[in-house]
Order: C-alpha cells, then structure tokens, then sequence
C-alpha cells in the first residue's frame, strides 16, 4: 500500500496537496501557476555560472497553448503549509486504508478479530472502525467506486453505509476467547470496546477444547500436565500456555469461516492478528497462537507508539497479560512485562537501537548505559541487553511465520521477507557474557575493545 499523496511543486515551494492516506483509487489536484516564475528562478539560479561559460538562452515559442485565452485572469496559488500527520494518525489511516486494499481484493466478507480486551487487540479494532470512517466519508462525497466495493463485500447491492457502527457491524466481528484463567475485567473491556465501535461481538469459552486436547495427551501418555503453581515443571506450564492459544487459533478460523454461514450472509472473513513489534522482537508469543492470522494491521508498530494512539483509559491502565496461567485471589497472576523482563517502555528503546541505529549488543550496552543512567545501573543495562538478544536470537525461528502486517516504522520487525539475516543463531555465542579485553596487535596504536 503506497501511502503517499499527490503535490504540486513550483521553485521549491508546495502549493497544493493532496491526501496522505485514502480509499480513493485515483486522486488528482490541480493547480494555476505562472511558468515564466519557473523561467526567471531558473535564470537566477543559473547567473553564476555564465559569467564564466556565457551561453545564449533561447525562448523557443510554439503555436500552441497549454491554457486558453481568458488565463491572464486565473489568479495563480500561494505556497501552503505542508500538513504531516502525527503518528496517532498515521496509526488511525495508514493500515486502515491498507486492510480496505486487502480486504476488497481477497473477496472475502470482512473481518473477525480475537478481541482480549488488552492494548494490542483493542488498537486494531479500532483500525477497523477508522477504515468504516473512512468508508463512510467517501460514500457522503460521492465515490461511487467505494460504494460499488462496499456493496459487494457485504453481500447487497443495495446497501448504502451512513453510519461508520453499523456498517461496522456488517464487516466486522470480534470475539472474546475466555477461560478459567480469564478475569471478568477483560471480558468487559473487550464487551465494551465492541459496543462503542459497533462490531458483531460474540464470547467464547476455550475451556472445554482445551481439556478435549489434554484429555487426548493423557489418553496416549498416561500423564496429565500441571500448571507451576500446581507443581508442574517449567515445560509442563508452557505447554499448558501453548495449547490454550493455539486453541484460540483453531477458533479464529472456525468462526471466521462459518460465522456470516450461521446467520444465512454468503461469504468468509479474514483473521486479523494483533501482534505488536516488540512482540515479533522478542518472540513473545506462540507460533501459531491467535497472533497467527491472516493479516496484521498493527505487526510493524511498537507497544509505546500503540498506547499513545489509543485513548481508551481502562484499557490502557490494564496491565499487559495473555491470561494464560490461572488466577490468584482472582486476579491475574502472569504479566507480559514480568515475563519478558523487561518492560515494554524499554523494549520500544531497545527495538529502534537494534534497528535504525544498527546495534549490536557492546554498541546498545554503550548507548543504554548513557540513556538509562538515572534509572539502571551498567550492571542492570547489561543484563537487559544481554536477556534481549537472548530472546532475539532464540525466538528467531518465529520470524518465518509472522502473520503479514502494515510496516510504518523503520524499526519494523523482521518476518522472512522484509528482513534477509538468518532466522537461526548459534543462540549460546550470542548476548552470553559482557566483558572486555584490550588487544593491541603488532603496529597497531592504541587498543580495540571487543565483546566477547
């Protein structure tokens, strides 16, 4: 999706723009302007040099017009103040446009979204009803190709969409994912954040299939995995983790192609994951789990940048968790940040060193120990550094299967086609141990400081 705009230019100075971000298919400004401003910047910028290589110009005239004869009376346009989007707004429009582009080419019937109520899932529906707005609009203003493609995905050729909720209703449906370890806190996030933005919502309870695949396990095995807190071993509380979310991808895709069958609408929907950049980094998520999906509008976008565009306060003031170990007292026991170790303010830091300033761990160590000087001591810096490229290089296997997603930042994380480096480390030579020595080869001056 190319999410530039149309200008006009003239020495320099931009006096008419278009739109960054649109559903129009084809967009053209216009712009009156004198070419004989065009001749005398030129002849200005070019007086230097004639002095000393003096070249006769030419007026060559033609016997025709680009304009007709009542021109001299057209009043010619003033530059204007280029508009940039913040990026709360590229967030708003960009992969908005970019799902309409997918959506309207797959002919499929629009699109169901794992819906837990957290920062990830809740940025891309709302995404999702920035594109009904954007919908919305170009209908109002006439474009009858977008009328035209919005008649077809929802299945009636005589539908008209006025209202960004409703039509949001006709494309788009989310469903929570609830289970033993969920708290009744998301599945009211995730109820109320449906309402306010009018998708079709549905809850769900995994609990039932997810006994069904342990029961099969303790069928063949004779051994019945137990959570940490139950005294099972590390590998039994991840595999109990595992299941659950790839349960919710089986789900995902179950509903999205039979859910329109149930209510008697033809056609499927496309899965939207909700996997964030620091996610994909440090390959915090399970291969093939919900973020698994067909698309990902917010896949290239940093856990920081998301929370500045999403305005939901109870949301925002949850803290981050996949609900996945079970509950204690009532509450959540498991936090994404406790068990990445790292927090996600961090990660966003870490993330664009490691790309837009091509770090290394000693180069992000140097770096770090400067930024975080009044938060961490170089002893705390290091283990962070450390732990993330540990995880960088020992999740790298996920990276070949990231759901394809909308890449708005230079530091957008690395799937098998963006980014060529190897997917696979020798992870126990990579982040191990921080510790110098000086080398001073025969007829070098000074030392080289490595990491090793």
């Amino acid at each position: 999706y190319y999410d530039g705009c149309a200008m006009v230019a003239i020495n320099g100075d931009i006096v008419a723009q278009g739109v960054q971000f649109s559903v129009n298919d084809v967009e053209v400004i216009s712009a009156t302007l004198d070419l004989e401003d065009v001749r005398s910047y030129r002849g200005r910028e070019n007086h230097p040099h004639l002095e000393s290589d003096p070249k006769p110009c030419y007026r060559v005239r033609v016997n025709f017009s680009l304009s007709d004869v009542d021109d001299v009376h057209l009043p010619v346009h003033q530059p204007v103040e280029w508009c940039f989007h913040t990026p709360e707004e590229e967030i708003s429009l960009g992969p908005a446009c970019w799902l309409w582009d997918y959506l309207r080419r797959s002919g499929q019937a629009g699109f169901l979204l794992p819906l837990s109520g957290g920062v990830d899932s809740a940025s891309s529906a709302c995404i999702v009803h920035s594109l009904c707005v954007l919908l919305c609009r170009a209908v109002e203003d006439g474009n009858t190709q977008v009328l035209d493609d919005v008649r077809r995905v929802v299945g009636d050729s005589t539908y008209r969409p006025t209202q960004p909720r409703e039509l949001c209703s006709r494309i788009f449906t989310t469903c929570y994912m609830g289970s033993e370890n969920s708290t009744e806190d998301t599945r009211t996030r995730a109820k109320d954040l449906a309402g306010e933005i009018g998708s079709t919502h549905m809850t769900i309870n995994i609990d039932l299939a997810v006994r069904s695949i342990l029961g099969i396990f303790s069928a063949v095995t004779g051994k019945w995995p137990q959570f940490g807190v139950n005294g099972g071993s590390r590998r039994e509380n991840l595999a109990l983790q595992n299941v659950q979310a790839r349960v919710r991808m089986v789900l995902a895709y179950l509903f999205a192609q039979l859910s329109l069958w149930s209510r008697g609408r033809p056609g499927g929907l496309l899965v939207l994951g909700s996997a964030n950049v620091d996610e994909s980094l440090t390959g915090y998520f399970t291969k093939y789990d919900c973020s698994s999906a067909d698309i990902n509008p917010i896949g290239g976008i940093s856990k920081a940048d998301l929370k500045n565009f999403l305005s939901l306060r109870g949301i925002l003031t949850a803290p981050p968790t996949a609900e996945l170990e079970p509950l204690k007292d009532g509450q959540v026991s498991q936090t994404d940040e406790a068990d990445m170790k790292m927090t996600y303010s961090e990660l966003s830091v870490i993330g664009r060193l490691r790309k837009i300033s091509m770090c290394g761990p000693f180069s992000m160590f140097c770096k770090l120990i400067h930024l975080w000087k009044d938060l961490l001591s170089p002893v705390e810096v290091a283990q962070k550094v450390k732990h993330f490229f540990w995880m960088y290089s020992v999740n790298r296997h996920k990276m070949t299967t990231l759901t394809p997603a909308y890449h708005a930042e230079s530091y957008s994380p690395d799937d098998n086609r963006f980014d060529l480096r190897p997917f696979l480390y020798d992870t126990p030579q990579v982040g191990v141990a921080l510790r110098w020595r000086k080398v001073a080869p025969a007829g070098a001056v000074g030392a080289i400081t490595h990491l090793i």
